[in-house]
């Protein structure tokens, strides 16, 4: 048990260390983006935040690649003071001193799906909110409930509320929509009924709709008009909406069966939430399988040689494997592969390509 708590803290203070070191280098890295894409348009406290909001999220995509190296850092620490070397004198198998690094590599996978998928989610949505904000200058807010899809466009001048029954799957047409303008002393000042609504090059081209032009002095359904064709100017573009409804990082893993129902009752394609969700549930197994591999090319005998040649190969392999999973949910999100299939093969086949090259390489 003592020999399985040294092993267990090792691997957490160089997990640690690891994650540490990318974090800074991400922060630095994406600093420089942000001053790029924005640094004309707002002062560098805003970038730092926005720095601090999407930082967190890029770590979360590359932690894969962090159990990798930390597990490679380790287990070449371990080999060069010869501490394997005895393990294995006294009788211990790989295997007996693998069992803690993959506990914990198991319970920093849950942790990082139950704990930190949450906070990635608020922090993404802040970004992407913070950074359209200061694209557009516009202020443009989106939700979906059991009651349909809300949309919130406009500036300090005039704002306009949408509310859709459904879409179609990209979110590019909303059917039985409603539109009201408020001006920017908070009064009402049309509203505007369709069929539906295109959004097609910075407008929304409604089908059958009907206007009433809201007057305090006047009957607004006297006023009202009809008309088969009517176009009203938006901000709104299609990446807007579809970061919104269709990027699931920006969803707690908590909130994303309800948001995925809410989605299927509007008609959005909830196929690359679905695939997300599959691949968030699947992420420990994938985690604890890189840190296999990092220790499947790293505990070998250190007086063998080759040890440069072992550590690239693992983290070749490694980063192959990695784009592979991506690979596999693009195609998953595309319809390619079934949703299981490509959330789950990739950490099931790196854990046994892991488990066979321990094996091969400890038991011959």
């Amino acid at each position: 048990m003592i020999l399985h708590r040294y092993f267990a803290k090792k691997y957490i203070l160089f997990f640690v260390a690891v994650l540490t070191i990318f974090s800074i280098f991400i922060f630095l890295i994406d600093l420089v983006e942000q001053l790029r894409r924005f640094g004309n348009d707002v002062n560098f406290q805003k970038i730092i935040e926005l720095t601090a909001s999407n930082a967190p999220a890029t770590a979360y995509r590359t932690m894969p690649l962090i159990m990798i190296l930390s597990s490679v850092w380790m287990f070449l620490s371990l080999a060069r003071s010869s501490e394997l070397d005895i393990m294995r004198s006294i009788g211990r198998s790989p295997v007996q001193f693998l069992l803690a690094p993959t506990f914990v590599a198991l319970l920093i996978g849950i942790i990082s799906v139950t704990v930190i998928n949450p906070i990635v989610a608020a922090t993404s949505k802040h970004f992407f909110n913070e950074s359209d904000k200061i694209s557009s200058g516009r202020n443009n807010d989106f939700s979906i409930g059991a009651e349909g899809l809300w949309l919130r466009d406009g500036d300090e001048t005039r704002q306009t509320i949408m509310r859709a029954a459904s879409s179609n799957s990209d979110g590019s047409i909303l059917y039985d929509v409603s539109f009201v303008t408020i001006s920017g002393s908070g009064l009402p000042i049309r509203r505007v009924d369709a069929s539906s609504a295109t959004l097609k090059n910075g407008s929304w081209l409604l089908r059958e709709a009907k206007i009433w032009p809201l007057n305090r002095d006047k009957n607004p359904e006297l006023e009202s008009f009809v008309q088969k064709s009517y176009t009203l100017e938006t901000g709104i573009t299609l990446e807007h909406i579809q970061n919104s409804f269709g990027n699931p990082i920006t969803i707690a893993i908590w909130d994303l069966p309800q948001q995925i129902r809410n989605l299927q009752s509007s008609g959005y394609s909830t196929r690359r939430h679905l695939v997300w969700q599959q691949m968030e549930i699947a992420r420990p197994i994938f985690l604890t399988a890189m840190m296999l591999i990092g220790a499947a090319f790293s505990m070998g005998h250190i007086r063998f040689g080759g040890r440069g040649v072992s550590i690239l190969i693992a983290v070749l392999l490694g980063f192959i494997l990695f784009y592979v999973r991506n690979f596999a949910q693009i195609l998953g999100e595309n319809g390619r592969l079934p949703i299981v299939f490509a959330a789950w093969t990739p950490p099931i086949a790196t854990l046994l390509i892991a488990i066979s090259i321990i094996l091969q390489k400890e038991d011959g």
